[in-house]
C-alpha cells in the first residue's frame, strides 16, 4: 500500500500568526470534521498501513517555553525563536501529513516542590534561593558569578519525599555532586515552569491543532510522553533523569525503555522542539547512547530539524546576552551529524532528505 504524496497544501483553517498567540486554542470538534474532509480529499490512509514508519518527536513545545509570556521563554538569538519554530513545526506536519506515521510530544511536567525549584532549598539565613542561582557539589550557592553562602534543603520538604531530614541532606548533596561530576550541568534553580494544571504546561495551540488534525486524519493515537515529575531529580531528557540513583545505592529513577524501543523500531525518527541547548540536546544525546549500544548504523535513521528548535538565551537590556547557550547547541548538532544522524531543515521537502525512502 503506498502513501499519500508529501508536500500537501496547508489546510485553510491554519493561521501562522497563531504561533505567536498565547491564548489561541483549537476547536477539536471542528478539527475532527475538517480532518475527515481532508482525508477523503487527499486519499490519506491510516497510519497503521504505512510501509515505512516515520515517528516525529516534538520536545517540550509548551507555552512556558514558547511565548514571551511564559516563565522560561526560549527566544534564541533572534528573540522570536520558539514562536518561529512552532510555526515551522506545524507547517511541517501539515505538508507531510500523509507520510508522518506518528507524533509524540513530550511534556515537561512539574509540581510545587522539586530539587531544581527555590521551594526546595534555603540559604544560610533560612531564606529561599532565587531563580538562576546555582548549587555546586559542596552546596555552595553561586549567584551573579560569585559565591553567596551555603544551601541546604528546606526541612519542610522532608515528608514530601518520604525520608528523614538527615537522609534528605545526604541525597541532595549526592545529587549535586553526581550532576557536577557528569560534566554536563550544575544544579540550576529554575523559575517555576510547566506546573501541572497551569496554562504554561499546555502545548502551544498551533502544535496541539496540528497533532490532533494528524491524529484524526491518519487514525493515529494522540499520545504524549510525560517527564519531570520526580521531586529528587531533573529530567531534561525524555528518556530518563539526569541522576538515576541514590547515595544509598537504590534506584532513584529509570529509563523510559518503552519509548526507546518504540523509536528504535521506527524506520525514521524526526526530532524537534525546545530548547536546542537543553531538553532537545539531552534527549538526542540519550537516544544516541542507546543507538551506539545497539547498532551505531541506526544513527542514520534519525533526522534533527535544526530550524525547529532554539537555544536558551538571557538577553541583556543594554545589548547582547547575559547568557547564550547557542554554542552548546551548535556543538551538539555537530556531534549528532558526526555520529551519522542527519541535520536537516523542515522547509526542505522530506523526500529530498538524505536516506529517506517513502
Amino acid at each position: 500500500m503506498t502513501r499519500t504524496s508529501p508536500n500537501l497544501p496547508l489546510p485553510p483553517f491554519f493561521d501562522p500568526k497563531n504561533a505567536g498567540a498565547w491564548n489561541y486554542r483549537p476547536d477539536h470538534g471542528a478539527l475532527f470534521g475538517a480532518a475527515q474532509d481532508w482525508r477523503g480529499r487527499h486519499g490519506m490512509k491510516s497510519a497503521a498501513a504505512d510501509q515505512k514508519k516515520i515517528h516525529l518527536m516534538l520536545i517540550d513545545v509548551q507555552k512556558d517555553f514558547c511565548f514571551p509570556d511564559g516563565t522560561l521563554y526560549v527566544g534564541g538569538r533572534s528573540g522570536t525563536g520558539a514562536i518561529d519554530d512552532s510555526r515551522r513545526m506545524a507547517e511541517f506536519i501539515y505538508r507531510n501529513l500523509g507520510v508522518v506515521s506518528h507524533i509524540t510530544p513530550t511534556m515537561d511536567t512539574h509540581f510545587a516542590f522539586q530539587i531544581f525549584s527555590r521551594s526546595f532549598w534555603l540559604d544560610q539565613n533560612d531564606q529561599p534561593l532565587q531563580p538562576i542561582d546555582v548549587v555546586t557539589g559542596d552546596l555552595t550557592i553561586l549567584r551573579g558569578g560569585g559565591a553567596a553562602g551555603k544551601a541546604h534543603p528546606n526541612p519542610a520538604v522532608t515528608p514530601l519525599v518520604g525520608g528523614n531530614y538527615g537522609w534528605l541532606v545526604k541525597q541532595a548533596q549526592y545529587y549535586c555532586q553526581k550532576l557536577e561530576k557528569a560534566g554536563k550541568y550544575q544544579l540550576l534553580i529554575w523559575p517555576e515552569h510547566c506546573i501541572l494544571g497551569s496554562d504554561g504546561h499546555t502545548l502551544v495551540g498551533v502544535i496541539q491543532e496540528a497533532r490532533m488534525f494528524h491524529s484524526y486524519a491518519r487514525y493515529a493515537q494522540s499520545d504524549a510522553a510525560i517527564k519531570g515529575g520526580n521531586p529528587l531529580t531533573e529530567c531534561y531528557s525524555v528518556f530518563g533523569a539526569e541522576v538515576r540513583d541514590r547515595f544509598d545505592g537504590r534506584a532513584l529513577d529509570q529509563k523510559n525503555v518503552k519509548l526507546i524501543q518504540t523509536l528504535l523500531e521506527a524506520d525514521y525518527v524526526v526530532m524537534a522542539g525546545q530548547a536546542a541547548s537543553h531538553c532537545v540536546k539531552s534527549s538526542i544525546e540519550d537516544f544516541l547512547d542507546e543507538i551506539l549500544a545497539k547498532d551505531p548504523a541506526l544513527a542514520k535513521k534519525v533526522y534533527v530539524m535544526e530550524d525547529c528548535m532554539s537555544s536558551v538565551t538571557v538577553p541583556n537590556p543594554n545589548g547582547g546576552f547575559f547568557a547564550d547557550y547557542t554554542p552548546q547547541a551548535e556543538a551538539a548538532l555537530a556531534k549528532f551529524a558526526n555520529a551519522g544522524m542527519h541535520v536537516v531543515k523542515s522547509t526542505t521537502p522530506i523526500q529530498d532528505w538524505p536516506g529517506i525512502e517513502l
